[in-house]
């Protein structure tokens, strides 16, 4: 699938995890990516990965990637990128909202009056910091026709980590919903995607501290950049505005595409792993 530079991207939170390998893979379809995100040098995060490390491997796969720091909860810093964004290309044609904060705590076992209540963090950056960036992205997506992209999942109908998590997915999920209401007149999609389980930095993390526990797992796992695959997909049909509005599986949409992962698998969809409650025809379509 290839979109070209005169595509122009953003990637929200695309250090590491979700949000570089949905960079990279536009990267690949030849797009001018944004990335934005804290880290700087490695050793600011636990966890590998900076900002300019995501953007020049962009370049190197024929993309153009250009590195924001940016805190997403710090609405002047997000102002001041949709700034810089239309002083140099005066529109934008994608904007994923993956920038989440994960609270130490999230995966504890127990209730959540047990847990640290820093776990409600996660409803500032996630759910709230992508009201903000679609806020001021939207007179930037108007002016292409563009797609507006939150990633979610299945933790936004079924129990997954506790309610502040699920509180965070089924509001970018409802967000979208209800942005693609207002984006309709102008031609402006809005999607929601649940993904399935990735092998981010903090997966083989996991999996590593016990790779017996955890060889299903490793079974299991799509690479990050297959849901950056789909959005380009999505981004390239002619008529995604039919897709707009809803909630989708990441792997179920990618099927309809004909999009393979990085390995040449296509991805099943996580939907039976999650119960009954992951099938209402309102919200995800079938």
């Amino acid at each position: 699938m290839f979109l070209g530079k005169e595509c122009i991207a953003l990637v929200t939170g695309a250090s590491r995890g979700a949000g570089k390998g949905i960079a990279l893979a536009l990267g690949d379809a030849g797009a001018t990516v944004y990335v934005t995100g804290r880290s700087q040098a490695e050793g600011d995060s636990v966890l590998p990965g900076t900002i300019y490390a995501t953007a020049e491997e962009i370049n190197r796969r024929g993309g153009k990637g250009i590195a924001v720091v940016c805190d997403h909860g710090d609405d002047d810093q997000v102002a001041a990128l949709f700034a810089q964004i239309a002083r140099d290309h005066d529109g934008l044609d994608i904007l994923v909202n993956n920038a989440l904060n994960v609270p130490d705590g999230l995966t504890l076992p127990g209730p959540f009056w047990e847990k640290p209540l820093a776990l409600q963090d996660i409803l500032n950056v996630g759910l709230r910091s992508s009201y903000v960036a679609s806020y001021y992205a939207a007179p930037l997506l108007i002016k292409r026709g563009g797609l507006l992209v939150n990633t979610s999942s299945p933790g936004g109908r079924s129990y997954m980590h506790g309610p502040a998590y699920g509180a965070g997915k089924a509001g970018v999920d409802k967000m979208a919903r209800d942005m693609a209401v207002d984006f309709e007149p102008h031609q402006v999609a809005a999607v929601s995607l649940w993904m399935g389980l990735l092998n981010t930095e903090r997966t083989q993390a996991v999996i590593e501290s016990d790779p017996e526990l955890y060889a299903h797992l490793a079974a299991m796992v799509e690479s990050p950049e297959f849901t950056g695959r789909v959005i380009a997909a999505l981004a390239a049909d002619s008529k995604r505005m039919t897709r707009s509005g809803k909630v989708w599986y990441a792997a179920e949409l990618g099927a309809e595409y004909g999009v393979a992962d990085v390995d040449g698998r296509l991805p099943a969809s996580p939907r039976q792993m999650f119960g009954e409650e992951t099938k209402f025809s309102d919200v995800v379509v079938q």
